[in-house]
């Protein structure tokens, strides 16, 4: 790695995102190695790096975007680019984009500083998705600033004004979207106490690692922070996504247990009275569809002890096997027959009645379950959230989440709000931002010769990290050009870091207006910027 200046003025590259080889027209996924710290584990409120975002699929659950990407219409230059790499569910979003039907899109913006290029990835993806004509919320997490980081109330109002106005200045619509404050939104702390309910302290250790010295306030900003990823559902239920980095992925996965939880019924496949496991589901199914074929009626004639003894013949030992066998054995004589079972797991007494009343066609009431044998399980799912609406429950659908790459610093490693020449604050001086992009580290080689030799790396160098992320905007071909110069041994790092340079002093400049002008839109807003607890 080259970084001084006798080869940053002539052949100083290095790059960490997009276009690779073979079609320097259409920008590819960003390698997986973010130059960071081998590390996967994923910390809210911990240093933000990831050595290997594969880790993240096989660890984590977490699924690859581009397996969703093409269900997704123009999509963002982010996607496109790979630098949103990852998500969960995001697929009942993606469907309700394509179908015109509601959905939502909220971020968090915890005010403990500055705003800097880095924050800029989640303004943008807020703002596109407003734009494809979700719902959009924008949050500031104070109790979160001020419960996990200290932060006094008198910080966390200046700097809690300037995400704000960065926000407006990039684009986010105030008049369809809705901005708010987590210490002065009393339906958000309803939400929070109704959650916290569904919760208890030995996840918050084995989710946080919380201890006996995690103070009470830092907790209650935990569950403050599930109730913000389920706010925009409060008024119906709609697909909501929640675009973050890999670090806070703690908090959707707890968001989506915590939405489940709250539900009045759980729906679920089933093949007899008693209730299966996941697995010994998945075995039933097999041995109700191997006998249903030799059978003219399989609802009467396939009983649970015919299943136990075809399974104990055909299937592959396993735990589950035999499991499923005695469970099965266990029915004896009754029918295997498929259904979908809607379990009573928060539903008032009224709200159980009416769901036997809506279900159409045969069905069995038992004390905690119903059976019915006429809706699929989609239809069940609907109507399970209709009847759970009707009755006062909020019928969330788990939340979804996009992840995007964390931004190299600047000097190299991570970036960090605490090292300012790492990062680029919205609110730099353009002058200093031309200077911080011309004095960046690079991925170019030793000499100039060898760059033209050897061709520079692209994919280790936060300029071209610049590019990709921010300054070639929407345009792939532009950054498809840098990157195949770059790596080509076309493009020396010096004129480079130039060109970067000037359309980042340009960029600083033109948002820093649209910063001014967006004052007078905030002033306006209902929104209150001092706090009310000083």
């Amino acid at each position: 790695m080259a970084d001084d200046e006798s080869h940053a003025e002539e052949g100083d590259s290095r790059s960490d995102r997009t276009v690779t080889g073979a079609d320097a027209e259409t920008p590819a996924a960003p390698r997986a190695d973010g130059g960071a710290v081998d590390d996967v584990a994923l910390d809210p409120w911990g240093s933000s790096t990831v050595a290997d975002y594969r880790k993240l699929f096989e660890e984590f659950g977490i699924e690859e975007f581009d397996d969703v990407l093409d269900s997704v219409s123009e999509p963002h230059y982010l996607m496109r680019r790979g630098v949103i790499f990852g998500h969960r569910d995001y697929r009942p979003v993606a469907e309700a984009m394509l179908n015109d039907e509601p959905f939502a899109a909220l971020s968090g913006f915890m005010p403990t500083g500055d705003p800097h290029i880095g924050h800029k990835l989640v303004f943008d993806e807020l703002i596109w998705h407003q734009q494809q004509g979700g719902d959009a919320y924008g949050l500031i997490a104070d109790l979160e600033a001020h419960s996990a980081r200290g932060i006094q109330w008198d910080d966390i109002d200046e700097h809690a004004e300037s995400y704000l106005l960065s926000l407006l200045a990039l684009g986010f619509d105030p008049e369809e979207g809705e901005l708010y404050r987590q210490s002065e939104n009393e339906e958000l702390r309803n939400l929070a106490f109704e959650l916290g309910s569904k919760a208890n302290f030995s996840e918050f250790q084995a989710i946080y690692g919380f201890d006996g010295e995690t103070s009470i306030s830092h907790m209650q900003s935990v569950v403050t922070q599930m109730a913000d990823i389920l706010y925009p559902q409060l008024e119906e239920p709609k697909p909501t996504v929640i675009p973050v980095g890999p670090d806070q992925d703690p908090h959707v996965r707890f968001a989506r247990d915590l939405s489940t939880r709250m539900r009045f019924f759980k729906v679920t496949e089933a093949y007899a009275s008693f209730e299966l496991d996941d697995a010994e589901r998945e075995l039933v199914a097999i041995a109700y569809e191997a006998l249903a074929d030799g059978t003219d009626d399989a609802e009467t004639d396939i009983r649970c002890e015919e299943a136990a003894e075809w399974l104990e013949d055909e299937a592959p030992d396993s735990t589950a096997l035999w499991d499923t066998v005695e469970t099965l054995k266990a029915g004896g004589k009754e029918p295997l027959r498929p259904r979908v079972r809607f379990f009573d797991r928060n539903a008032t007494e009224d709200a159980f009645e009416a769901l036997i009343e809506a279900i159409d066609g045969e069905k069995r009431v038992y004390e905690g379950h119903i059976d019915t044998f006429d809706l699929d399980r989609e239809a069940a799912e609907e109507l399970a959230r209709e009847i759970e609406v009707d009755n006062g429950g909020y019928g969330f659908i788990a939340p979804s989440s996009i992840y995007h790459r964390f931004m190299t610093g600047l000097t190299g490693g991570k970036m960090s709000s605490s090292e300012p020449a790492s990062h680029i604050s919205l609110l730099d001086d353009p002058a200093d931002g031309y200077d911080k992009v011309k004095a960046a580290t690079t991925g170019g080689r030793e000499t100039a010769e060898k760059q033209r030799e050897l061709g520079g790396e692209a994919d280790e160098c936060p300029v071209y990290e610049l590019y990709a992320y921010l300054l070639t905007g929407d345009d792939d071909e532009f950054a498809a050009e840098v990157y195949e110069e770059c790596v080509n041994g076309e493009r020396l790092c010096g004129g480079c870091k130039e060109q970067a340079a000037q359309l980042m002093e340009e960029f600083l400049e033109e948002h820093q207006e649209k910063r001014e002008e967006a004052k007078e839109l905030l002033d306006d807003l209902d929104i209150q910027l001092e706090s009310s607890r000083k």
